[in-house]
């Protein structure tokens, strides 16, 4: 079984030229917004004196992370969306899924040390500042990165290890391990309980910590006024849409054997493309901090 494909075929989002011309339009602009909308978040977050708290300082990274992940399948599926042809070379794939469980693992830490921050700033606002310095800021920012890194690393290898010796025709808008695992001329079934561990674990520990962190808050909440309870959940508001959002496909996705079903594409889109479309709708929106810096810094 040695490995004697040089290329991937990707079947894409749709087969249909109609549908693919409408989807170009609109995953174009789709990318554009991610660009535009996080690199705005981080020029106001990097440039306002008000926005000078840990939280916006998680926020302009998972801008940065948003705009990463999304561009590692965007404008491959956008220019797919209108050629006959999709290919990916062999390295092009192998890189392209290194990328996407780089950035999307660096997230899925990034959203849970945003929801530990909102924790201590609402169980100990007195002793805030200190617990969640700019110093451990930093440190829980590489450890995300870090923890992206190591998560993707054992990816890329798990499936790099596989012999490919036809067929290479991948059910799917871009390189991830569930189709790669389907495709490969060996007994996956050991590789496929690793992958499992490794995504499923992850999404579904992080995603237990950020149930925890708002379960503390809302019982530390009874002791609130019902004004200081309102403001409290109004910050909160906007993380817990964007983790509903990221996290719930990547659950499905992630924790299950090596399958694959005919909604993975579209689930995916949600987590590569409409998440981080949404994230400055969402966090500009419903902050009055960052809509004043924004139109400050537009003065």
């Amino acid at each position: 079984n040695k490995n004697n494909v040089t290329e991937f075929i990707l079947h894409g989002l749709t087969q249909y030229k109609t549908v693919s011309k409408v989807c170009f339009s609109l995953f174009l602009v789709f990318y554009a917004i991610i660009i535009l909308g996080n690199l705005l978040i981080i020029i106001t977050v990097k440039t306002s004196e008000q926005l000078n708290s840990p939280m916006y300082f998680f926020l302009s990274y998972l801008s940065f992370v948003d705009i990463s992940y999304s561009t590692v399948t965007a404008p491959k599926l956008i220019y797919d969306l209108l050629v006959e042809k999709k290919t990916i070379s062999f390295v092009g794939c192998i890189a392209q899924l290194f990328a996407g469980h780089f950035f999307g693992c660096t997230e899925i830490f990034l959203l849970t040390v945003m929801a530990y921050d909102r924790c201590i700033a609402i169980c100990k606002p007195l002793h805030y500042t200190n617990i969640v310095s700019k110093h451990v800021c930093s440190w829980l920012v590489a450890a995300s990165w870090v923890g992206g890194f190591v998560h993707s690393v054992v990816q890329t290898l798990l499936a790099i290890q596989l012999p490919f010796c036809g067929p290479n025709e991948i059910d799917h808008y871009f390189c991830d391990v569930h189709p790669l695992l389907k495709l490969a001329c060996a007994n996956t079934y050991i590789v496929s309980v690793a992958v499992a561990a490794n995504s499923g674990v992850i999404s579904l520990s992080c995603f237990v910590v950020l149930v925890v962190s708002y379960a503390v808050i809302l019982v530390s909440l009874k002791t609130r006024s019902s004004e200081g309870r309102l403001k409290a959940l109004y910050t909160c508001t906007s993380h817990i849409t964007v983790v509903v959002l990221f996290f719930g496909p990547c659950i499905f996705i992630y924790m299950r054997p090596s399958t694959t079903f005919s909604a993975d594409k579209m689930v995916s889109v949600f987590y590569t493309i409409i998440t981080p479309m949404l994230n400055p709708l969402i966090y500009t929106l419903r902050n009055e901090e960052v809509k004043n810096a924004m139109k400050k810094l537009w003065r």
